[in-house]
């Protein structure tokens, strides 16, 4: 390997796929009943167990990465000569991209040789997990860091990602719906469409009626504003809705089949912000795509 490519387990990447592409991934943590809980695997997280917990009202709190932890991770891969990739949360909804720069900071000043290379997934899930996943792609095709580094930012600018809730209430308490009016949708028994906008924020930006033409519409994005789909990795992610997310997947499948779907049960911390039933999009269109 080149360099080292982490990310963080907002990436919604079990270990399975981490290790078969040597990425290395940074847990958040979470609170319930006053206990600290990690989740480094998402593919082996009890979905059912967590979101049903919620829907009967246990209140979950989450915590950012902060700096010590980045340097824990990545000192040692400093020391050893290799230099870092780190794609992240968005910075739009939490503020662990920060600490990463800190760290970043903090590091430099001790190993000035090594380069650490800090990107902004401006998303969640595999909003973020899909661009992980291409840099070690690239990695392998004998790129460099910063050819990496500019590549999954410029397929980060072309990444749509598109969801729904089934109650905002989640969203409205932990504050990361930026247009707030949305909650309206609620009230009047209306889903949602919501979407990452261009600075890595959620934004509600259509109301569909009942929760099965909103996945349909959620399709129908998909028909409208994919680019290449047969060369791309389509990305799903559900909060405990897996029998949604693979009808999801049969209507993405039915406009232009893309070259594999990766469904991935959405993790606990960022879950958590968008409760159970969240069903989300992820795929790649063209530049200026997510103001659409």
């Amino acid at each position: 390997m080149a360099f080292e490519i982490i990310t963080d387990a907002a990436s919604n990447l079990g270990m399975k796929i981490a290790k078969e592409n040597n990425i290395t991934i940074i847990p958040f943590s979470y609170f319930s009943n006053e206990k600290e809980y990690f989740c480094d695997d998402t593919e082996a997280f009890d979905d059912n167990a967590y979101y049903e917990s919620i829907r009967k009202g246990k209140k979950i709190t989450t915590s950012q990465i902060n700096p010590a932890r980045y340097m824990e991770y990545m000192e040692p891969m400093l020391k050893a000569g290799r230099d870092i990739l780190f794609i992240g949360l968005s910075s739009g909804v939490s503020g662990s991209f920060a600490s990463a720069q800190i760290a970043k900071k903090e590091l430099l000043e001790k190993y000035p040789r090594r380069s650490i290379v800090l990107v902004d997934s401006l998303g969640a899930s595999l909003g973020e997990g899909l661009l992980v996943l291409r840099a070690a792609k690239c990695r392998s095709n004998g790129m460099d860091i910063d050819e990496t580094a500019k590549r999954i930012k410029f397929f980060r600018d072309r990444m749509y990602q598109v969801f729904i809730v089934d109650d905002l209430i989640h969203l409205r308490r932990t504050g990361r719906l930026s247009n707030f009016s949305a909650i309206m949708g609620s009230v009047l028994s209306i889903k949602p469409l919501l979407k990452g906008n261009d600075e890595g924020k959620i934004v509600a930006f259509n109301k569909i009626r009942g929760r099965r033409q909103a996945i349909k519409t959620m399709a129908e994005k998909y028909g409208a504003l994919v680019k290449n789909p047969n060369k791309q990795l389509v990305g799903i992610s559900h909060a405990n809705c897996e029998a949604d997310a693979k009808y999801l997947a049969q209507l993405i499948k039915q406009k232009f089949v893309p070259s594999d779907i990766l469904i991935v049960k959405h993790e606990p911390v960022t879950g958590s912000h968008i409760g159970p039933g969240a069903l989300a999009l992820y795929f790649e269109g063209d530049a200026g795509v997510r103001l659409k």
